[in-house]
């Protein structure tokens, strides 16, 4: 992330993860959290009010998102997208743009209206 943040012109605290997890009924759902902060299973399952998802394997991320992963953006695809609050704590943020080597900068509030994300606290 430090090399990427470089390369961008920015720190690593203006990056996000996105987090792919599949629930029971094979609906992908998609964790945002802060570049440094980690997502958690049980919490997701806690906040949707289902069975806690697991984390879905790299094939499941490019047949759902149509994205490798390492480079899934924020948006884009079908999925049920939660952002974590501390990201809503930055008014824009870097997230994949498609692939391990490309960024898209976008701003949060922008990213949750795309998404029509829930915030809910999903970090470790």
């Amino acid at each position: 992330m430090e090399e990427a943040a470089k390369a961008a012109g920015t720190s690593p605290d203006d990056f996000v993860k996105n987090i792919c997890m599949i629930d029971n009924n094979n609906n992908l759902i998609v964790a945002i959290v802060k570049g440094e902060n980690r997502a958690s299973t049980s919490r997701v399952g806690k906040v949707l009010n289902i069975d806690v998802p697991r984390t879905a394997n790299e094939n499941e991320i490019l047949e759902k998102t149509g994205f490798p992963c390492g480079g899934v953006p924020s948006f884009g695809y079908k999925a049920i997208s939660i952002i974590d609050p501390k990201v809503m704590e930055k008014e824009f943020i870097y997230t994949g743009g498609g692939s391990p080597y490309s960024l898209v900068k976008i701003s949060t509030k922008e990213l949750q209206n795309i998404n029509n994300s829930r915030i809910l606290r999903v970090r470790k």
